[in-house]
């Protein structure tokens, strides 16, 4: 059984935030920020992409909901809301989980920086996706 079922099992405590039928919010260990969150719905899923729509969906809503409640008490100036897939992408806990992380200057401890990679045909790319 993996880590973020033993918890929604009670087998591994938790800082719990938010708890309803089907989704669990607690904070994250590390906490890349303060006030760092995962949402995970309780149903074990491997990543967002396996994740049923209902569950997905209430995700989601929750993930929201904890962000306007972290911008609200901890007066933080942004928000990063995410899910990384698979360990390439920095998934190290295979249970579908979303990342509530507040964003409080430019320096802060979180770290997510995009580069341009080499000229990609964009012609050709669009139309391989939209085949």
């Amino acid at each position: 059984m993996c880590i973020f079922c033993k918890i929604v099992n009670n087998e591994i405590p938790s800082y719990k935030i938010y708890e309803d039928d089907h989704v669990l919010a607690f904070l994250d260990l590390s906490q890349v920020t303060k006030g760092h969150t995962l949402v995970i719905p309780k149903k074990h899923y491997g990543n967002y992409l396996e994740c049923d729509k209902e569950d997905l969906c209430r995700v989601n809503e929750v993930a929201q909901k904890i962000g306007n409640d972290l911008m609200k008490k901890l007066n933080c100036s942004g928000m990063n809301i995410l899910s990384n897939i698979n360990e390439v992408a920095g998934q190290s806990v295979f249970h579908f989980h979303m990342h509530v992380i507040p964003r409080y200057s430019e320096t802060d401890d979180c770290v997510i920086e995009f580069k341009e990679s080499p000229k990609q045909d964009l012609d050709k790319l669009h139309e391989l996706l939209t085949k």
